[in-house]
């Protein structure tokens, strides 16, 4: 069993960053590769970005065109995801998950999931 509990979400100018943190509960958090995701109102949520457990390998959604970074620090059991040059086609609710499968891009793939947390980018 993994809790997830995303921070770091908030309103941000275009351009600017933010960086977000999925804090895991558990000890077996460095057995499985985590994800991000994120939903927009009135859309699907979508793959943004994925660390496999041991961090040696990510992967991005083609529209992350460079500008996020997933990093991972298994001895706190925490995630980030590093946004830079935001705009306000970013904004979502950015959720955090986890998984032991390898079809990491799969939100289906997926056994456990945070609450999410809000990104809003303005103009």
């Amino acid at each position: 069993q993994v809790h997830l509990v995303e921070s770091g979400g908030g309103l941000v100018q275009a351009g600017g960053s933010l960086r977000l943190s999925c804090a895991a509960s558990g000890r077996t958090f460095s057995s499985y590769n985590m994800g991000w995701f994120r939903q927009a109102p009135g859309k699907e949520r979508e793959f943004v970005s994925a660390i496999m457990w041991s961090g040696g390998n990510t992967y991005y959604a083609s529209f992350v065109k460079g500008r996020f970074t997933i990093s991972r620090d298994n001895a706190k059991n925490t995630v980030y995801l590093q946004m830079n040059s935001l705009s306000p086609e970013d904004t979502a609710v950015y959720y955090c998950a986890a998984t032991t499968r390898v079809r990491v891009g799969a939100s289906s793939e997926y056994d456990y999931w945070g609450q999410g947390t809000q990104v809003t980018v303005s103009s």
